[in-house]
């Protein structure tokens, strides 16, 4: 049985390298630092080579670079696989039927590799897995108990104080990854998507955005001291914070500048939207946002390690700068691959950022060009009069292009396999319309792209010899 397996798997990824025209990395596991290894042999791992390029290995120890698509499922649907009923749902069900799901899921797959795709991002539907082609599941363990959530401010991440949450993760990982756990085509698991970490000098503070000052916006700390003491970090964030200045909520508010005569006048500034911004309150923001992304990240690994030991945790999927405290404490072994979402012209800068913190490889777990960031008016030393789409595919290809190269990068996913209902071509973000037809506009250059990926980062590897 096994064997039928083996012989079953590497056939078909022959086939799909052979339809795509996409090259081989030719690597050998010699070519790897081992004690850079992780993820469980027999299974796919990530890995720095000699040369100093992160890449993923198969089950069999070959190397690749994962070019995904996102939300391949039977409605189209990121974000979750719950059913919704829309245009290109109807258009499955009447091209394929609703007996048979095999019937779709073996269209979709002798369709992607013709385009360069090799593996099944987030949100695939299960009729998919374990058919030759390697994806990645998603926990998503904010959902596992929503109601402790915290929503105040630019923040939203779960209660990592709150037993319910602990409880929740370990059930979500039993319902999940049990599952998986023998899969030899399972790249690893996503723990949530987008979370918003509230950090000061994350894209949710100050900063420039087109030239635009944004104001400050209250941070995780001063978040959570002004939750409503039902939650569990209200109380676990204000012992964290008075245990360092004598317990005194008085020498608490010399050390931030603060008038502070109770604990409610601080959760007025923060319902008024007031960021504190002393040096003072900035040293203890950044203690408390490490201890709680270090609760976040083990508490999550624990969860996924104590049903499925064998395959790599890719991180939470960051959709903006999380900010240094966050990123200082997704590593490993917590986190094998950082994962991040990007869909405008700061990818390479993006990756950049994830990677010199602690010097992580990174997938990107959501990329397309049909942003405003690519279609907005020309920029300078652009060529004049080019179309929207023109001014698309043009920037989007160079932001990819350059991205591929980057050493710490393992791998991108395609944002959407299908259109959204309320988009129109030429402008909507999936590789397929609502009646199931191809996207060339984003076909076309994908698969040249895709067959360009591996080459574009070996000659990078070969120009620095």
């Amino acid at each position: 049985m096994h064997a039928f397996l083996l012989v079953g798997t590497l056939a078909t990824s022959a086939l799909m390298a052979h339809a795509s025209g996409v090259s081989t990395p030719q690597l050998t596991l010699q070519d790897f630092r081992t004690e850079t290894l992780r993820g469980a042999a027999g299974h796919i791992r990530v890995g720095l080579t000699r040369a100093g390029q992160w890449w993923l290995l198969d089950a069999h120890d070959q190397p690749f670079f994962s070019r995904g698509v996102n939300g391949i499922n039977r409605t189209g649907t990121t974000g979750s696989r719950t059913a919704h009923l829309g245009s290109y749902a109807a258009s499955v069900d009447l091209l394929y039927g609703t007996v048979e799901p095999k019937l779709f899921a073996d269209a979709v797959l002798a369709r992607i590799p013709v385009w360069g795709f090799n593996t099944l991002g987030a949100w695939a539907g299960p009729e998919f897995f374990d058919r030759g082609v390697v994806y990645a599941e998603m926990m998503d363990f904010r959902q596992a108990a929503p109601e402790t959530t915290i929503r105040l401010g630019g923040a939203k991440v779960p209660d990592v104080f709150d037993p319910r949450w602990v409880d929740a993760c370990d059930q979500r990982a039993a319902e999940r990854a049990l599952a998986r756990v023998f899969s030899r085509e399972l790249i690893g698991y996503f723990t949530d998507d987008d979370l918003a970490w509230a950090q000061p000098d994350g894209e949710a503070g100050t900063g420039e955005d087109d030239g635009v000052k944004r104001a400050a916006r209250p941070s995780l700390l001063q978040i959570c001291l002004s939750l409503e003491p039902s939650f569990p970090a209200y109380h676990a964030a204000w012992e964290f914070t008075l245990a360092a200045h004598g317990g005194e909520l008085a020498t608490l508010a010399r050390a931030w500048a603060l008038t502070l005569p109770n604990k409610e006048a601080l959760r007025q500034l923060t319902l008024a939207d007031v960021a504190v911004l002393s040096a003072g309150y900035r040293r203890d923001q950044e203690r408390f946002a490490r201890e709680f992304a270090r609760r976040y990240f083990a508490v999550t690994a624990a969860a996924i390690r104590r049903h499925d030991p064998h395959h790599l945790i890719l991180g939470c999927r960051f959709g903006t700068n999380p900010g240094a405290a966050v990123l200082a404490e997704c590593v490993a072994p917590q986190v094998d691959v950082v994962s991040l979402n990007c869909c405008d012209e700061n990818l390479l800068s993006r990756i950049e950022m994830a990677n010199r913190a602690q010097g992580m490889p990174v997938l990107v777990g959501q990329f397309s060009w049909t942003g405003e960031a690519f279609t907005r008016a020309t920029l300078p030393g652009e060529p004049p009069g080019l179309s929207p789409i023109e001014r698309m595919l043009s920037r989007g290809r160079a932001t990819l292009e350059q991205a591929f190269v980057h050493p710490a990068m393992v791998g991108y996913a395609w944002a959407r396999w299908a259109d959204r209902s309320e988009q129109w071509a030429p402008f909507g973000e999936g590789l397929v319309r609502h009646d199931h037809r191809e996207a060339r506009e984003h076909t076309d250059a994908l698969t040249y792209l895709n067959q360009r990926a591996v080459d574009l980062r070996l000659a990078a590897v070969a120009s620095k010899r």
